[in-house]
């Protein structure tokens, strides 16, 4: 069984699971093979058959208490193994903290390459996979080809829509594959305080830069983001220079794709662009009329953010209740 066959589809977070089998659907249809999802957890049965409604043939079932929380050794030794055996020609996986290691420890251990965080995939005349990453802080895309089988390259949340589910057939096989023991204990977990809603997964989203003057003057944007349904961030040097806060939205913090999203005093630089240029729509409210924000801007406002704000919340207040 020498001959590398198949695209196979793995995170161990469910949502990215189910936009990465788009785009696995699309290149197992151009290669005239099969997609198979690799489905490893703990108490996870009922969920695998649901994997096949969104365009899997064969889901790779490996349910153990030893995978119910995610520690790389682990999980590790189940793709490892697996990978070994069946031979996949491509192996997508999540672009998550943990995914991003974890394929490229499994990249190591067989001898090939992997590509991170691909934005766009496709397959060339050869057969062979191409991943399109966004590079030089924005300004330019580095499409990648492969040298050698299994083709891993990881995925960030968002780069593709899910399919709708439909009835289809498949099959789910259920695996025992040997575990390795973790090299470190687990001694305590406490949940980060954040949000209650994912910035990237917001419809709505308005943004504050360095125009706001004060941290307290957040408040603004929350006003408005009530009214609209909306979540509220900022760029990255409110948080890496000033230290107002942990995340950022921008190319090395949070991608997002918003219906719409609303800048804030951002000159936008090319590396808050990159994190945004996927928004259906862009409004950009700034003093300086030459700001960069303005290029990528479906719509601009020339103006004072703490005129604009307070302006534009109470029209919208007015007009949708």
């Amino acid at each position: 069984m020498s001959e590398h066959k198949g695209v196979w589809v793995f995170s161990e977070k469910y949502d990215l699971t189910l936009e990465m089998l788009r785009k696995g659907r699309e290149i197992a249809d151009k290669l005239q093979t099969k997609l198979t999802a690799v489905f490893a957890g703990h108490n996870i049965k009922e969920k695998a058959g649901e994997l096949i409604k969104y365009g899997v043939d064969k889901v790779y079932l490996i349910d153990n208490p030893a995978l119910e929380r995610f520690q790389a050794e682990a999980y590790l030794s189940v793709l490892h193994n697996l990978a070994a055996n069946y031979k996949p020609e491509i192996l997508l996986i999540g672009s998550t903290k943990n995914g991003k290691s974890l394929a490229a420890r499994l990249a190591t251990r067989l001898g090939t390459g992997c590509v991170p965080d691909c934005a766009g995939l496709g397959v060339n005349e050869e057969g062979r996979l191409i991943g399109e990453r966004i590079t030089y802080g924005g300004n330019a895309v580095a499409k990648v080809t492969f040298r050698s089988k299994p083709q891993i390259a990881t995925i960030p949340a968002r780069a593709f829509e899910k399919l709708e589910p439909e009835d289809r057939k498949g099959e789910v096989i259920e695996l025992d594959v040997q575990i390795e023991g973790p090299k470190t204990e687990v001694v305590e977990i406490k949940p980060l305080e954040t949000a209650s809603v994912n910035i990237e997964e917001a419809d709505v989203i308005i943004s504050c830069g360095r125009g706001l003057e004060k941290k307290e003057d957040k408040a603004l944007l929350e006003e408005l983001a009530k009214i609209v349904n909306g979540h509220v961030g900022n760029s990255r040097p409110l948080a890496e220079d000033r230290k107002w806060f942990t995340e950022w939205v921008g190319l090395s913090g949070h991608k997002v794709k918003p219906t719409l999203y609303i800048a804030c005093g951002i000159s936008g630089v090319i590396q808050h662009v990159a994190g945004i240029r996927d928004s259906k729509t862009i409004v950009a409210i700034n003093n300086d009329p030459e700001a960069p924000i303005f290029e990528v801007a479906d719509y601009g406002v020339v103006g004072d953010l703490y005129e604009i704000l307070p302006a534009l919340t109470e029209a919208l207040r007015k007009q949708l209740h």
